[in-house]
């Protein structure tokens, strides 16, 4: 597929979901809390003639990605209500989210789970 197409038709869909949070906060959230961006990788993929194992492993390891982000959409807000500027809340998240996906990186390879290349 081209990549231009590609492009454009996720590009439509992340600023359709912005315009849409700046009138209605809980309906933008909800359709950005959707794995949109997943979704339209895996047709990417399997459009491209992908092998199922490749689109089964995106998805796997996915899961396992999104788990260690989910605190940073709590720590966000609280950070804002609380007064911080909103780069320092996005800076400050950011670090946090890294320091959690370290700390569940290495629970999970106790149980076999690799996500660290």
């Amino acid at each position: 597929m081209n990549v231009i197409i590609k492009y454009a038709i996720t590009a439509f869909i992340v600023v359709l979901v912005s315009e849409i949070a700046k009138r209605a906060d809980r309906i933008g959230a909800l359709i950005a809390s959707l794995p949109i961006v997943t979704i339209l990788t895996m047709i990417w993929l399997h459009l491209e003639n992908q092998h199922t194992d490749k689109i089964a492993n995106h998805a796997y390891y996915t899961f396992w990605y999104v788990l260690p982000t989910l605190p940073m959409f709590l720590l966000i807000p609280w950070l804002l209500k609380n007064g911080i500027r909103f780069e320092i809340s996005i800076g400050l998240s950011a670090v946090f989210t890294a320091f959690v996906f370290l700390v569940t990186s290495l629970m999970l390879k106790r149980i076999g789970v690799d996500l660290l290349p």
